[in-house]
C-alpha cells in the first residue's frame, strides 16, 4: 500500500462526515461513503438498491464503489482518510440478517486500512435524521455496535472519537495519525 489507509466509522448521526470534511478541509485526503452517494443515486433514478428496499443489492452497489475508492487511493501519497471503510459492508449485512457472501468476507479481509480504526460513538446530542438517514436512534447504537464488532474480528484496534466539537475531534485524529 502506498499510503496509509485511515477509516473512521460508526453508525449514521454520529458526525463521521462533518470530521472528514474538516480533515480534507486541513489538506488530507479524505474517501467519502459511498452509501449517501448511492441512496441519492438510487432515489433520482427510481431505483431499489436502497436499505429500506433491497438492503442486499445497497450492499452489493457499496462493496463495489469501496472496493473502486480502495484501488484509486492507492495512487494518493499520506494519509487517506475513509468515510466507512469495506469492513462496514460485513457490518451493514450481520447488522441486517442478511448472509455474508464469500466474494464480501473475502474483500473485507484482503483490503487492509491501518490496524487503527477511527469509530464515532453514537451520541445523542447530535443524532438527527434526515431524507438519507432514516435510522433511528436504537438503529444508530446498533449499527456502532456492529461496526465495533466487526472492525475488531478483523484485527484492528478501535479507537473512539472523543464526544466534542469537529475542531477538537479533527484535532484528535490529527495526533492519533502523528503517532
Amino acid at each position: 500500500m502506498s499510503a496509509p489507509f485511515f477509516v473512521l466509522t460508526g453508525g449514521p448521526g454520529a458526525g463521521k462526515t462533518s470530521l472528514i470534511t474538516e480533515l480534507a478541509r486541513r489538506g488530507f485526503h479524505t474517501i467519502p461513503e459511498s452509501g449517501r452517494a448511492i441512496i441519492r443515486e438510487e432515489m433520482q433514478s427510481g431505483g431499489d438498491a436502497l436499505p429500506w428496499a433491497d438492503r442486499a443489492a445497497y450492499a452489493e452497489r457499496m462493496l463495489e464503489r469501496d472496493l473502486h475508492a480502495f484501488s484509486a487511493a492507492q495512487k494518493l501519497s499520506g494519509p487517506v482518510i475513509f468515510d466507512r471503510g469495506i469492513p462496514d459492508v460485513l457490518g451493514y449485512l450481520k447488522l441486517c440478517g442478511l448472509p455474508v457472501a464469500p466474494h464480501i468476507a473475502t474483500a473485507a479481509k484482503a483490503a487492509r486500512y491501518n490496524r487503527r480504526v477511527f469509530l464515532a460513538p453514537f451520541w445523542d446530542e447530535i443524532f438527527t435524521q434526515d431524507t438519507e438517514r432514516k435510522q433511528s436512534q436504537t438503529e444508530a447504537e446498533a449499527t456502532c455496535a456492529a461496526m465495533f464488532e466487526t472492525y475488531v474480528a478483523l484485527g484492528y484496534e478501535i479507537i473512539e472519537l472523543p464526544r466534542t466539537d469537529i475542531a477538537r475531534r479533527a484535532d484528535f485524529v490529527c495526533k492519533q495519525l502523528a503517532i
